[in-house]
């Protein structure tokens, strides 16, 4: 009788062309931080079966994250099928940070934001605290490579993510956004007007209406003049909320509320979920890869979500609030299964994926 790690091996070895010792690595990993909720790997090391000693198999690791580099394309390809995703996809950017002791690891994470899924599509370990111009452009030229600019609805990204030549690159390559301003930018508007954010509604009646103008940033290129909305409102606690997007300004503030999608997603892959504050990892392609692992972890537990729940819609509490995200119903009920139903598990690994279409790949062993 296959036990469910075996079971989880066979499926994998038909989409990735590893050895069956580094499929049960791999394996190994995604269990132990399912049943773990933690990525260090020390911890993970007491997931394998059989009588090799700890040092053994926290070596075996080691090994995996030192030789293989999963392709992101295949995997991105893949996790869009695991969870039966359909395009065009709402896209948000965003970057998390922690430290292993006295370094500093910070990523620039893509993601797709459904209506009930959070799932990271590409990512980037970058070499400085913030992401530079270079950094945005090169991540959403290898989204762009794989999936097309067709496969957008909207990008939403927050006040950090600006600059003249990263808006020139959306507007060139035409990708739908709304990002959040400062107050303090000056744009230049559709009359010429060099003007201060901050004063887009001193003219209207109230300063919770919407105020909205054409216009560009100054020092943009000519071509792009005019090329951008700026969609400003005062909220009652008197901040001003402020958007740059080239789509329906009528609805780019509600489609913003999306934005804190990424930032549940940062919660379900540290304290909510998988801790991977936890990693003493630092190089990037480990880094990079142990991402990977946490994605395909993610992708079960939001898969058995859905087949646990149907179109039902999670309780709310007194308070109003769900009293679990649709991450959590999910999780608990994987960890549920493979302590105690892991038939169950297992049905649900192999039906994700063999539900879509899947090229053979080849992974790269260096």
């Amino acid at each position: 009788m296959p036990t469910l790690p075996d079971a989880l091996v066979l499926t994998l070895s038909r989409h990735l062309s590893l050895s069956n010792s580094r499929l049960e690595t791999m394996v190994v990993i995604i269990l132990g931080l399912v049943n773990g909720r933690t990525v260090n790997l020390s911890h993970i090391a007491s997931q394998f079966s059989g009588p090799a000693r700890l040092a053994s198999n926290y070596r075996r690791l080691q090994r995996f994250f030192q030789f293989v580099r999963l392709d992101e394309a295949w995997l991105a390809r893949t996790l869009i099928g695991l969870l039966n995703l359909r395009a065009p996809f709402t896209l948000c950017l965003d970057r998390t940070n922690w430290k292993v002791g006295a370094k500093d690891i910070n990523l620039l994470v893509l993601c797709i934001a459904a209506r009930r899924v959070r799932i990271p599509i590409l990512w980037s370990v970058l070499a400085a605290g913030s992401s530079s111009t270079a950094d945005r452009n090169d991540l959403m030229t290898r989204y762009l490579t794989i999936f097309g600019a067709g496969s957008i609805d909207i990008l939403l990204a927050d006040r950090e993510f600006v600059g003249n030549r990263w808006f020139e690159f959306l507007l060139a390559n035409g990708i739908p956004f709304a990002i959040r301003l400062k107050e303090n930018l000056a744009v230049v508007l559709d009359d010429g007007r060099k003007a201060p954010l901050a004063s887009l509604t001193r003219r209207k009646k109230t300063r919770r209406q919407l105020a909205d103008h054409k216009g560009c940033f100054a020092g943009m290129k000519a071509e792009y003049a005019s090329s951008m909305r700026f969609v400003a409102k005062r909220r009652n606690d008197g901040t001003m909320i402020i958007i740059a997007t080239n789509r329906e300004p009528k609805t780019v503030l509600s489609v913003y509320r999306r934005r804190w999608q990424i930032e549940c997603l940062f919660g379900d892959t540290k304290t909510r979920g998988f801790n991977m504050e936890d990693t003493r990892l630092t190089q990037p392609e480990k880094l990079h890869l142990l991402v990977a692992m946490v994605t395909l972890a993610l992708a079960w537990a939001h898969a058995c979500a859905s087949r646990t729940k149907g179109r039902a819609n999670i309780e709310k509490a007194s308070h109003g609030y769900r009293r679990k995200s649709w991450f959590r119903t999910g999780l608990d009920m994987l960890r549920h299964c493979i302590l105690t139903i892991p038939e169950a598990a297992e049905n649900l690994w192999r039906q994700i994926w063999t539900q879509a279409k899947y090229r053979s790949f080849r992974a790269r062993v260096v």
